[in-house]
């Protein structure tokens, strides 16, 4: 989608989910229940992958890539029969300046709580990178 808009999603309960998973990725606080006590998330940024299983391991893994707060500038969910699809546009700023990333992110649940996440991240861009990127590409859709 051009835009990000989030897709209508009749169901309150993916409403919800998707907005806990919000909150935590923009707080890196876990709002009650949104991740299973059993959570498994396989994470792939550029040229690499690796796992976590468990709250707790899930919560760290995110701190080793983003331990500060961030913004969800742009979102878009596609619900599946399983759970939903995210994909999102994150900013945040650290000692070393402003930073950005794009995921799709792939969620099933249980219930109320994903009981399982795939990301998939472009890597971290820096503020040299994003100007690299916007002197040599011209994006058709922002």
């Amino acid at each position: 989608m051009s835009d990000f808009a989030p897709l209508p999603m009749p169901d309150p309960v993916l409403q919800d989910v998707c907005a806990r998973l919000i909150h935590f990725l923009e707080t890196s606080e876990v709002p009650p229940d949104l991740f299973t006590e059993d959570v498994f998330c396989d994470f792939t940024p550029p040229l690499w992958r690796v796992q976590a299983r468990g709250v707790a391991d899930v919560v760290a893994l995110r701190h080793r890539g983003h331990p500060g707060a961030s913004q969800v500038t742009k979102s878009s969910v596609q619900p599946t029969p399983q759970g939903f699809v995210m994909e999102l546009e994150e900013r945040w700023q650290d000692t070393q300046g402003p930073w950005y990333c794009r995921e799709a992110i792939v969620a099933a649940l249980r219930g109320p709580s994903i009981s399982r996440l795939v990301v998939y991240c472009t890597g971290d861009w820096n503020a040299e990178r994003q100007a690299a990127h916007a002197a040599q590409v011209k994006l058709l859709e922002a």
